[in-house]
């Protein structure tokens, strides 16, 4: 059994019997476990909620072939960073004949490593902050020189702010550098941004009201994105028209750049003279209280409860098809 997948295909659902039996992974083993725990028990509960066959998976306790051997229709994907969110567990289902939510194989690798989404969002003309690759302790002295300070220090394959430091005092770079690199062997610094942060969900094609987010942190990090009351989040974000349409204009870009598709986040910062620079592109977002998709679909009418069916639907770009 192999999957045939028509990303063009945008499916209704209109009875929760379609959907067949549904798995929904989440928990596994990454740094963003917690994370995905709250993701996937929220989700589950919608599915259920309405009257969708869904039961909980974590991969973390039980082999992927079980997937097939408890019978299972199609895959609500709730894992975060790698293993879940980077083609790893894609590609699994690939094999199993399994249809799943969101991005394939290669947009999923691509989204999940921040370095490759620059050169490809490079390459269609979106920008993104001046950077350099820190392939040993022996780049932070020409870091330093060509980005100056401050600057952000990123572990590339991670998500949820994990590893990553901001670095006001030239002596503190190489312990950034050393908590980036103790959670990735692919490391990178960055120019310091300061204008303001705007995300922007992904929804079968259609981008969602841009989001503005203030946080009292150094900057967005894993404290502010999921525990933090105090970060405040606007939607509407208060661009001008013309701003908003751009913004989501380049959120799809970016998005189809990396070959992401069905649902997701793509982040900006604005620089001093306002203009959007791409952060990074998440193809499995969290979808906890505090999460962004959640609070841009409300802005337009979607619930949360809908949200999970919509992006169920997604699987439906994936169809089983018999081997020749």
């Amino acid at each position: 059994m192999r999957l045939a997948h028509d990303p063009s295909v945008r499916h209704t659902v209109s009875s929760a019997k379609e959907f067949g039996k549904v798995a929904v992974l989440f928990g596994g083993t990454s740094t963003e476990r917690e994370i995905s725990l709250l993701s996937g028990t929220a989700v589950l509960a919608a599915l259920q909620r309405r009257g969708v066959d869904a039961h909980a998976f974590d991969p973390r306790d039980l082999p992927l072939a079980d997937l097939v051997a408890q019978r299972f229709d199609r895959v609500w994907i709730a894992l975060h960073g790698p293993g879940g969110e980077d083609g790893a567990v894609q590609g699994a289902l690939e094999c199993l004949g399994l249809p799943y939510t969101g991005s394939g194989v290669l947009g999923s690798a691509l989204g999940m490593d921040k370095l490759r989404t620059k050169r490809q969002a490079a390459a269609v003309g979106i920008a993104t902050a001046e950077s350099m690759v820190l392939a040993s302790a022996d780049d932070l002295g020409p870091a330093l020189d060509k980005l100056g300070l401050p600057l952000i220090v990123k572990p590339a394959t991670q998500g949820s702010s994990v590893g990553m430091s901001k670095v006001e005092r030239a002596e503190d770079l190489p312990a950034a550098y050393a908590a980036a690199a103790a959670v990735d062997s692919s490391v990178f610094a960055e120019a310091w941004i300061t204008g303001a942060e705007y995300t922007v969900a992904i929804l079968q094609g259609r981008a969602l009201p841009s989001i503005r987010i203030e946080t009292p942190n150094t900057f967005y990090d894993y404290q502010a994105k999921y525990f933090r009351d105090d970060t405040q989040y606007h939607c509407p974000s208060g661009l001008a028209p013309e701003a908003e349409k751009h913004l989501g204009a380049l959120a799809r870009a970016a998005f189809e750049a990396v070959g992401a598709e069905g649902w997701g986040r793509v982040d900006f910062m604005s620089d001093k003279t306002g203009r959007p620079l791409l952060l990074e592109i998440n193809t499995v977002p969290g979808m906890t209280d505090h999460s962004l998709v959640p609070m841009a679909a409300r802005a337009v009418g979607i619930e949360f409860d809908q949200l999970v069916w919509h992006v169920l639907e997604t699987s439906f770009s994936r169809t089983r098809a018999l081997e020749k």
